[in-house]
């Protein structure tokens, strides 16, 4: 895991978000987990503005500035605002458990992530219907949901970092068509997603904020008590 800890700065942390990105999701948990306080510059993606365009050439959700420092990739977000900080102990794992949660990530950003995609956007790939890009997904959902049978989280029977990576992707997934997936034999990762969706944590950080424009007054997301963040899920 070779991801740096967000560090201490003179200047307040700046994040451009949007609220349903997935990716900016994972950012924004880990950043309130951490007890990092940080301005929330919520973004319209068809209206970018410009200061992020400049700092970031990537041109997507999340961008962080710390100080000098561009951090502008999802998981590095996450993890180095834990690193700064983890009083939850999303982290605090063995060496083997953290090397399993990295490649069920892996697995999540770049198999099954694609495969959301195709389902979620099925008009614009009409090669196949929406039924067949669904059910690529199903090997993915399968390996969580045998990961549940042991655990009330993926690796444990706390949080970790891989259930808040993974976890706003599968919320997409079953909202593409929430009917369909509530009758799919995934009573583990239904319930898994189902206690995630109501925790104070995941309500903190959906908070609706206006579109951020250069001459807004700050909006500060600040956590002071992550004990209520991680009431039990």
């Amino acid at each position: 895991m070779n991801h740096t800890a967000i560090p201490t700065t003179d200047e307040p942390l700046i994040l451009y978000t949007f609220r349903r990105c997935p990716y900016a999701m994972r950012a924004r948990m880990g950043l309130a987990a951490s007890d990092l306080n940080f301005e929330i510059r919520e973004v319209v993606l068809r209206d970018k503005p410009a200061q992020m365009l400049t700092a970031s050439a990537k041109a997507t959700v999340p961008v962080l500035l710390a100080g000098d420092m561009v951090i502008d990739e999802s998981l590095d977000i996450l993890v180095g605002a834990l690193k700064h900080n983890d009083p939850l102990g999303w982290l605090d794992f063995s060496d083997n458990e953290l090397a399993q949660m990295q490649s069920i990530i892996s697995q999540c950003d770049t198999e099954f992530k694609p495969h959301l995609d195709h389902y979620k956007y099925s008009d614009r790939y009409p090669e196949f219907p929406e039924s067949h890009y669904r059910s690529l997904a199903h090997t993915f959902l399968d390996a969580l949901d045998t990961l549940l049978n042991s655990n009330v989280h993926l690796f444990s029977n706390r949080l970790s970092y891989a259930d808040i990576a993974v976890f706003p992707f599968i919320r997409q997934f079953a909202n593409v068509d929430a009917d369909w997936f509530k009758t799919q034999p995934y009573p583990n990762l239904q319930r898994w997603l189902a206690a995630l969706l109501d925790s104070h944590l995941f309500k903190a950080i959906m908070i609706k904020y206006p579109q951020w424009h250069v001459d807004d007054d700050p909006i500060y997301f600040e956590t002071t008590d992550t004990s209520v963040l991680n009431k039990p899920i």
